[in-house]
């Protein structure tokens, strides 16, 4: 999923100081594009913090009725710099990229995708795509890439099933990393973990977590106390390295929730658009190349490729600001 923002803010992204107990982060709604556009809620980057281990980016989407809101329609876009991680409650999505990835994904499934150096790809999920289609829902991570592997190869993986496991109850599936005893075969470049958690009614689960691990949990649904304290749906739950277990309580309705989580990310990233990357000049850098890449130019082509099977045209990048890209205030 690409950021449409037309004025996307920069952001040098790093981790924060330890916090006592939960730190609530809010969300914000963001359109995916035009008058019927599927909004999106985001609640990474945040005023209040841009990182959770090396993720750098979530948005929450659905359930959206897709004949109301015309659905997913994500041009060709280009990342540097970070994998996007594309998880779905309901419906499906087709992702397609510029080193020739053509997969449809549906929930319980995993696409991941390495920019490394470049990368382009669009993702649909349309009644057009997909006819029996009606409702969308699920959420787009991004993690940041460490310096040593920011600049590789582009590469896609698709895990059809992903590992899952019972918890006092609760059913968790791991995705990335990993958690209660269960590995993801997905690729991952820092310690860090991903989870779908289905929490029944009434239940109180106590999920053994890496201690030097941060963590964030995002309800999607359902009534939930995390370590003592309520979380509202669509709200993200900080909490600080140091526990081994995270207490999850539901209320009088199951709760369906996400975790993510990772070693603090050592390195200061900047974040402008779909780039993720290091100074201003590299941002600036990407930024042109891309357009070169939508005009044809060879240098563009080079570095981001493209996707042939899109109808339509490529999605251009916001102007950049006139003011050098430079940490703001946390």
């Amino acid at each position: 999923m690409t950021n449409l923002e037309t004025r996307p803010v920069e952001r040098v992204c790093e981790a924060g100081p330890a916090a006592a107990g939960v730190e609530l982060i809010e969300p914000r709604d963001v359109p995916l594009g035009g008058p019927r556009a599927m909004t999106v809620r985001r609640t990474l980057p945040s005023k209040q913090r841009t990182l959770v281990g090396p993720f750098c980016f979530l948005d929450h989407y659905g359930p959206d009725d897709v004949a109301v809101s015309g659905g997913m329609d994500v041009p060709p876009h280009p990342h540097i710099g970070l994998q996007t991680v594309t998880w779905l409650f309901e419906g499906q999505v087709l992702h397609q990229d510029a080193v020739g990835s053509v997969q449809t994904i549906h929930p319980g499934q995993l696409n991941l995708m390495t920019a490394g150096d470049g990368i382009c790809h669009s993702e649909e999920g349309t009644v057009a795509r997909f006819p029996g289609q009606r409702r969308l829902h699920g959420v787009q991570l991004w993690t940041a890439l460490p310096d040593g592997d920011r600049s590789g190869a582009p590469a896609f993986e698709h895990v059809d099933e992903v590992p899952a496991v019972l918890l006092d109850g609760a059913r968790v599936q791991v995705f990335m990393g990993s958690l209660a005893g269960v590995t993801s075969p997905a690729r991952a470049y820092s310690p860090l973990v991903a989870a779908q958690l289905d929490v029944p009614t009434g239940a109180v689960v106590r999920v053994p977590v890496e201690a030097t691990f941060e963590h964030a949990v995002l309800v999607d649904a359902g009534d939930l106390r995390v370590a003592g304290h309520p979380v509202e749906p669509g709200w993200l739950a900080y909490l600080a390295p140091g526990a081994g277990e995270l207490v999850l309580e539901a209320g009088d309705a199951p709760v369906r929730a996400v975790l993510v989580g990772g070693e603090p990310f050592g390195e200061q990233v900047l974040m402008w658009w779909n780039f993720v990357g290091r100074t201003h000049e590299e941002i600036v850098e990407a930024r042109a190349q891309w357009q070169d890449a939508i005009a044809g130019g060879e240098v563009g082509r080079r570095r981001f490729g493209a996707v042939s099977g899109y109808d339509g045209a490529p999605l251009p990048a916001p102007e950049l600001p006139h003011l050098r890209l430079k940490p703001r205030a946390r």
